[in-house]
């Protein structure tokens, strides 16, 4: 079993066993260890996948006491992105949109150097996907991102951002 590394992020949904069949099909997960059932029900209260070589730990949500849902679908949304660094982003890609994912930002070469996208997962999980193209000098990070915002009309400190 893999060591836990110092930071794991730890995604509460709505369906856990249904989450884990979807990460599988979608990132080609692969559970790692036993899944613990809790006692007298069918919800997951802890499972270890192993996503592009990185560890995630799910759970299903178990709202006590009344309390609210805190699922990204209760929350109508998440702040957090999880971000796959990817040798070869296009399959991987089409893979998840083909399992489902909705796509909320197109995969694209951008300004920065990589191949990126974004996506939503059916769980309310938002995922960033990317590939390295080019590895930018600073000064050619900074040309890049003026241009880009040039060619938008929206370059930043000028009054058509303001």
């Amino acid at each position: 079993m893999t060591a836990i590394p110092p930071l794991t992020p730890y995604l509460f949904v709505s369906d856990a066993a249904a989450a884990i069949e979807f990460y599988k099909k979608a990132f080609g997960a692969v559970q790692e260890g036993e899944v613990h059932i809790m006692p007298g029900t069918n919800k997951i209260m802890h499972a270890r996948l192993l996503i592009n070589g990185a560890l995630i730990m799910m759970a299903d949500e178990f709202p006590q006491g009344g309390a609210k849902s805190e699922t990204p679908d209760a929350l109508g949304g998440s702040p957090i992105m999880l971000a796959l660094q990817l040798e070869d982003v296009q399959p991987f890609w089409d893979k998840a949109v083909a399992a489902g994912a909705t796509v909320t930002m197109p995969l694209a070469d951008q300004f920065w150097g990589e191949r990126y996208g974004q996506m939503t997962d059916p769980f309310g999980h938002k995922w960033s996907m990317s590939q390295t193209l080019k590895v930018l000098s600073d000064e050619e990070m900074r040309r890049a991102a003026e241009t880009m915002l040039e060619e938008k009309g929206t370059l930043m400190g000028t009054p058509e951002a303001a």
